[in-house]
């Protein structure tokens, strides 16, 4: 469930990676005292499955990201906040993605909130499970989706055609149309030319 704070917005991270793809690894916490001006760290720990312990992997502290465990060497990339030591987005990228990186991570924000009075520290965790597959899954209302959209577009193209049609059977029936009352007014134009061509050699006759 997201939550805001002002212009920020806590989302929850996807928690289904590809095995030899990159995955964005979302992290948010939001200062909910945006006027306060702070200083923030961020750290990330993985539980592989069946183990119990934490292994230390990430640290940033504005602007040095760092790898910390060997298993994640030259596999971690910082994507969180830039160009601020107030950092609200603690995401890394995991590259090559392996079936061995299932398992829970664990990011956590050290903040220091700089008060007129005094310092205020706060530590803000959250945790994301990780499933590796081989490959992606499509969820069921994305299928449902994609073949709605092909429907709608099949629906519109036979739309289309039978309004052209319509709009071809009016313009030729309206074609018609004039044609037929062109030919009535010339057939009572010769209707009633024909009389008085009658009268005018009726008038010759009588002269003679």
């Amino acid at each position: 469930m997201p939550h805001c704070h002002g212009g920020c917005a806590e989302v929850d991270s996807m928690t289904e990676a590809v095995a030899g793809e990159s995955f964005l690894m979302g992290c948010i916490s939001c200062k909910r005292r945006e006027e306060v001006p702070a200083y923030t760290t961020v750290d990330w720990h993985f539980r592989a499955t069946g183990e119990e312990e934490y292994i230390h992997i990430f640290h940033y502290d504005h602007p040095h990201p760092n790898t910390l465990h060997e298993d994640f060497n030259d596999r971690l990339e910082w994507q969180g906040t830039m160009g601020s030591k107030d950092v609200q987005i603690g995401a890394i990228f995991i590259h090559n993605v392996t079936f061995n990186d299932t398992g829970t991570y664990r990011c956590t924000f050290q903040r220091t909130l700089f008060l007129p009075l005094d310092n205020e520290y706060i530590t803000v965790e959250k945790e994301v499970e990780l499933t590796v597959v081989a490959e992606a899954n499509r969820e069921l209302l994305s299928v449902v989706s994609e073949i709605m959209m092909y429907v709608l577009i099949v629906v519109l193209q036979l739309w289309m055609i039978v309004v052209l049609i319509h709009c071809y059977n009016k313009i030729w029936a309206e074609h018609e149309a004039r044609d037929a009352r062109k030919a009535l007014r010339a057939r009572k134009l010769a209707l009633i030319k024909e009389p008085l061509d009658s009268k005018d050699n009726c008038d010759g006759v009588l002269l003679e």
